[in-house]
């Protein structure tokens, strides 16, 4: 198994943030984008890609296990019906560990999905993967890993989405009461 937070650089893969920081633009992409840009991020983490070279239909089928997880992360119900199958793509078996317990696996030929796949059902199995999270600002959604104590973060960082979200809120609340406030004195008038 890999730890979660190579399991947290796996879903973050795709960057869909679009807003704009000190006046710097992040620009949404995509990371795996051939089969050299999947085995130089395997290589990275130490994950194998096996015996053979990686080919396209590596490279979609990683990207189609990376989107069925962040859409599980989020309980999208109306999902791309190909993507939520996806998961069923990989079914888990307990097989003796070396130590003599068992241990869940998957065997489905691509050594670096199992990895990722098998951590992920730990990781479900010990309660750590409700901590696994999409930021809620819809203009960020990047992974993260919730470390608040109650366990409800929302935002992947308090300082730039929880601020600038909070910061919207404000202003929303005080036009909403300027606009009241206008209102009641035509109306006295």
């Amino acid at each position: 198994m890999v730890s979660l937070q190579v399991i947290e650089d796996f879903l973050n893969t795709v960057d869909e943030r679009t807003f704009t920081r000190h006046g710097e633009s992040h620009v949404p992409g995509e990371r795996l984008t051939s089969p050299q840009a999947l085995a130089d991020w395997l290589a990275v983490r130490g994950l194998t890609s096996g015996d053979t070279p990686l080919g396209v239909t590596d490279v979609a089928a990683t990207i189609a296990l990376r989107t069925a997880l962040r859409q599980a992360l989020v309980a999208d119900a109306g999902a791309d019906v190909t993507a939520t199958s996806t998961l069923r793509d990989y079914p888990l078996r307990l097989v003796p560990d070396v130590s003599g317990g068992l241990r869940i696996a998957v065997t489905s030929g691509r050594p670096w999905l199992d990895a990722i796949v098998e951590t992920v059902a730990g990781s479900v199995a010990k309660g750590d993967w409700a901590r696994v999270k999409l930021c809620a600002a819809p203009d960020c959604r990047w992974a993260f890993y919730d470390v608040s104590r109650n366990g409800r973060g929302r935002w992947c960082t308090m300082e730039v989405c929880g601020n600038r979200q909070k910061t919207r809120t404000y202003r929303q609340r005080r036009q909403h009461d300027n606009e009241m406030t206008v209102s009641r004195r035509v109306s006295q008038s």
